[in-house]
């Protein structure tokens, strides 16, 4: 079946751009990094023409239940069929606590149902260490080799020498494959609120 065509990177160079407009304060708690973060996503993909779910469910084959996806994105068109949404175009999970970071993946890529297969996949992890991403990208491309989706993995972990959070994106293709990245960073402003820059902008941008 016909998928939608997106670039996965382009929607990481919004998120960065776009940040500061998530008005995330520095004293606001991490719950809200998340739903702000979803929200984000949820609007994006209802502009795009499609229709978001929040705390939506899909078959898990391994565990034999249903288990909840932060954010899916859903193709409706009543040419095709006037009773079902066509297909998930996206399934998205956001992740603030480190010890999650593989069950973020496991939910990403879970065995299920044909129909719930997303066409795109985005992680959004905090992670304990730049060291750590390398062994979850290797776990990312061996489960999408089953799976074959799109995926943007985004990483964010605390810089202490710089004092300042760093965000590194990946763009996996179909078969796995590494075929772009980038890397930003995350700064409070001075007026308290937090933002985000490519890390090659950020010299003129500060």
């Amino acid at each position: 079946m016909t998928k939608e065509q997106f670039n996965l990177m382009s929607f990481m160079e919004g998120y960065v751009r776009n940040y500061r407009k998530l008005n995330l304060h520095q004293a606001t708690n991490r719950s809200m990094f998340t739903k702000r973060e979803i929200d984000y996503f949820a609007n994006l993909g209802e502009m795009l023409g499609l229709f978001s779910f929040v705390e939506d469910t899909k078959p898990n084959l391994d565990y034999g239940r249903s288990r909840p996806m932060d954010l899916s994105w859903w193709k409706w068109d009543e040419r095709i069929d006037k009773e079902n949404y066509l297909y998930v175009v996206l399934h998205l999970e956001r992740e603030n606590l480190f010890k999650k970071d593989i069950e973020t993946i496991d939910k990403l890529f879970c065995k299920t149902e044909e129909y719930y297969v997303p066409h795109y996949v985005i992680g959004i992890q905090n992670v304990e260490s730049k060291e750590r991403i390398t062994y979850l990208n290797n776990l990312v491309g061996e489960r999408n080799l089953k799976q074959g989706s799109e995926v943007l993995m985004m990483y964010r972990y605390y810089d202490e020498v710089n004092s300042l959070d760093r965000i590194e994106a990946y763009h996996f293709n179909e078969l796995s494959k590494i075929i772009n990245s980038r890397k930003a960073i995350s700064i409070i402003d001075n007026t308290g609120y937090w933002c985000m820059a490519f890390v090659e902008e950020y010299e003129t941008w500060k």
